[in-house]
């Protein structure tokens, strides 16, 4: 991640839907705009709907990391 200055993170891997999502935003309106978010999250449906919610709310997905152990980080620039 030495590509991005992560701002927060959060860990929503003891969680699961929809509250993987709420603790996501939740972390994201704590930071100011522009300042990116780093989500450690397990795999399967969470990996597909985390970065599709956040893209609704109008954040930028930057990267997807596979941690090659089933869990991902993903990388979020807030967006105002």
């Amino acid at each position: 991640m030495a590509e991005f200055q992560v701002d927060g993170s959060v860990d929503i891997t003891d969680v699961v839907c929809p509250v993987t999502f709420v603790k996501a935003k939740v972390a994201l309106e704590e930071l100011e705009d522009g300042q990116i978010l780093s989500i450690h999250m397990n795999g399967g449906e969470t990996v597909q709907n985390v970065p599709r919610s956040i893209k609704e709310e109008g954040h930028q997905v930057l990267k997807l990391i596979d941690n090659k152990d089933g869990t991902f980080e993903l990388i979020v620039r807030k967006v105002e």
